[in-house]
């Protein structure tokens, strides 16, 4: 397993094919939140709803640890999926989630005071995983995401649905220190 200074969802890196990861994620618990975006300010419209819950605006004013990443989605999605899908424009708004800590589940975590945070289980899967810094632009994913789908290709491996992305540093981390990945969900166990 993976040594982060953030907590971080428990996964095992299985192999690595022309520079991606392909990972085994174990499940955990996220809480989530949708909003209206666009994608590009969706981030910032969850943060305070999904800040406040780990922060203490649950029922028993329980306060959890921050922990990384956050995740963006546009919705719909399928919520058996273990993060979200894209961060492209869709009607409904769009899927930002937070991490929960190792051993708070969805059935022990506190009730949330904010009706608009719903609280989750995220089975375990597979995905393939690109790693990059820089900011968060549609550019940086686009280029990112297109080397993530390429090395997939070449080494005959197939997923199924659109990426994840997941940041795990503050904006205001200089772009040369982000850590921003991409996922791809893979369709057979590696």
């Amino acid at each position: 397993m993976p040594s982060h200074a953030t907590e971080e969802p428990d996964y095992q890196v299985l192999r690595e094919v022309a520079g991606i990861e392909l990972r085994q994620y174990a499940a955990y618990a996220v809480a989530e939140v949708v909003v209206p975006g666009p994608a590009g300010e969706a981030g910032s419209q969850a943060f305070p709803i999904l800040a406040g819950y780990i922060f203490g605006k649950n029922k028993g004013e329980r306060k959890f640890a921050m922990t990384a990443p956050v995740t963006q989605a546009a919705v719909p999605m399928k919520l058996e999926m273990t993060a979200p899908v894209t961060q492209s424009a869709a009607p409904g708004g769009f899927l930002v989630q937070f991490v929960l800590p190792k051993g708070v589940t969805a059935a022990n975590a506190p009730e949330p005071l904010d009706a608009r945070v719903q609280l989750r289980e995220v089975l375990p899967e597979q995905v393939a995983v690109i790693r990059y810094s820089g900011f968060w632009s549609a550019s940086n994913d686009g280029e990112h995401l297109a080397k993530l789908e390429a090395a997939l290709r070449a080494a005959d491996l197939a997923w199924q649905g659109a990426p994840v992305y997941s940041r795990y540093n503050a904006p205001f981390t200089p772009w040369f220190m982000r850590r921003n990945e991409i996922w791809l969900r893979l369709l057979a166990p590696q």
